[in-house]
């Protein structure tokens, strides 16, 4: 049983189902947190942040650890590290405790996320893992696209704390399947990279502190000025520290080449738009329209639903488009659905809302699972899980930034209660800027990928076995 690949399957969309599951529910349950544990917008915002910042900075770290260990062990490890602390974060007590165990779900997180691609990429060779990676794609659309409204439903039957005890119920499940699953890892062993991992690391974890307290100490407070100020210097070490190393956690070769580049830019521009907006919709929708956290969540799968079918469909497509071609529409795609919606008001319905989410919807699908495939697939089999963990890092860090940069915002055009006045305005505006960075993004990835001559599918011969 260890070496057949339909366990390995089932594991890892399990636990490939969790995580979106356990970040959109997160976000739903913000306002009932809130009142509940007495906690202001900062607090409230790091069970967000919290979770994502360390599962970004992470994600490096336990690429190269599933390399070098064995990707079975950190997949393990992080299921195990996941589950735990999720099942801690719902019988928390207080903001403080329950941001702590948030962060401590994201180191989990990033270690199971990395270790499942590598293990899918091992099990699965030739054409078979470009079918695999698809399934992959939808499950996780199938997590963003049912988590908010399972959130919903959560909430109203059993309280917010039902919402961390879900998914980390389903990864005790996971952890049972863990010992029938097979173990490889990287061939000659190196030494874990922990200058770059703590530089990383810290950088992110005082960009983010930087962003959400800002609204609250004031930007020119002087531990504000000085987290902005350590983050920028801590990362200007970061590369100095990766340029130097014979084995770095963060290849930096990989991002001289134009494809691999692009690659990033896509995948980080179209988190940037889509989960700040997961995570602050349901705000708005519940304070300011007046839905019931039921109605919010499900009118976000019009936000998400398109990622339950298009990943599958955009296997299909890249036979008859080049892929470039399908990621760079998809990333223009989302930008015109984020300009389109700032038709929101506080008067707005599901059916006025249906346009522009639907549309930004349609781009990430197209772009989820293949964008995966494309990245792994380019790069040699042996840096299979810190390739995948490099991509995952760009997505991550970008939506943790963003949600962070979008959370300022909002504070200051709602003096930290996102209700109106200010809520809607400020949406606009962000919404606004989400469409222009979007915009700039979509070009600069067809600049990239032209340059790089990449064939109409996914590159999936680099691992052993492919065609």
């Amino acid at each position: 049983m260890r070496n057949h690949p339909a366990v390995v399957l089932v594991a890892v969309l399990l636990s490939t189902l969790s995580l979106p599951v356990s970040l959109t529910g997160a976000s739903v349950a913000l306002p009932d947190i809130g009142r509940d544990l007495d906690a202001g917008l900062a607090g409230v915002q790091w069970v967000v942040n919290g979770y994502n910042a360390t599962f970004a900075s992470f994600m490096l770290a336990t690429g190269a650890l599933a390399d070098l260990l064995g990707r079975r062990r950190v997949f393990a490890t992080g299921v195990a590290i996941f589950a735990g602390s999720g099942l801690l974060a719902s019988v928390a007590g207080n903001i403080v405790l329950l941001d702590l165990l948030r962060a401590l779900a994201g180191v989990g997180a990033a270690a199971a996320a990395t270790s499942a691609s590598a293990l899918l990429a091992h099990a699965f060779p030739g054409r078979a893992r470009a079918r695999v990676f698809s399934i992959f794609g939808t499950t996780i659309g199938v997590g963003l696209a049912f988590g908010p409204s399972i959130a919903g439903l959560l909430i109203s039957a059993f309280g917010w704390r039902a919402v961390f005890a879900a998914p980390a119920l389903a990864a005790v499940a996971v952890l049972a399947l863990t010992p029938l699953l097979p173990e490889s890892r990287q061939p000659h062993a190196g030494r874990i990279d922990w200058p770059g991992t703590v530089t990383f690391t810290a950088a992110l974890l005082l960009l983010i502190f930087g962003f959400v307290q800002g609204p609250e100490l004031g930007w020119s407070a002087p531990v504000i000025v000085a987290a902005f100020a350590a983050a920028v210097a801590l990362l200007v070490a970061f590369v100095r520290v990766e340029r130097r190393r014979p084995e770095p956690m963060f290849d930096l070769a990989l991002l001289a080449s134009p494809r691999f580049l692009g690659i990033c830019l896509a995948a980080a521009t179209i988190v940037a738009v889509l989960v700040p907006l997961l995570v602050y919709l349901p705000s708005y929708l519940t304070t300011v329209v007046g839905m019931s956290p039921g109605a919010a969540g499900a009118t976000l799968i019009l936000l998400t639903a398109p990622t339950l079918v298009l990943p599958l469909l955009s296997g299909a497509l890249t036979r008859l488009v080049p892929a470039p071609a399908v990621i760079v529409t998809s990333v223009a795609v989302v930008a015109v659905g984020a300009a389109w919606a700032t038709v929101l008001a506080p008067d707005s319905g599901t059916a006025a809302l249906a346009g522009p989410l639907l549309t930004i919807g349609v781009g990430v699908g197209l772009s989820i699972g293949l964008l995966d495939a494309m990245a792994i697939g380019s790069v040699a089999a042996h840096r299979a899980a810190t390739g995948a963990g490099m991509i995952n890092t760009a997505r991550l860090a970008s939506e943790t930034v963003a949600i962070a940069v979008v959370g300022a915002v909002l504070a200051s055009t709602t003096a930290g209660r996102l209700a109106d006045p200010g809520f809607t305005g400020g949406l606009h505006t962000v919404l606004w800027a989400m469409a222009g960075v979007a915009l700039l993004a979509a070009v600069a990835t067809a600049v990239l990928v032209r340059r790089a001559r990449v064939p109409a599918e996914p590159a999936l011969s680099a691992y052993p076995g492919g065609s």
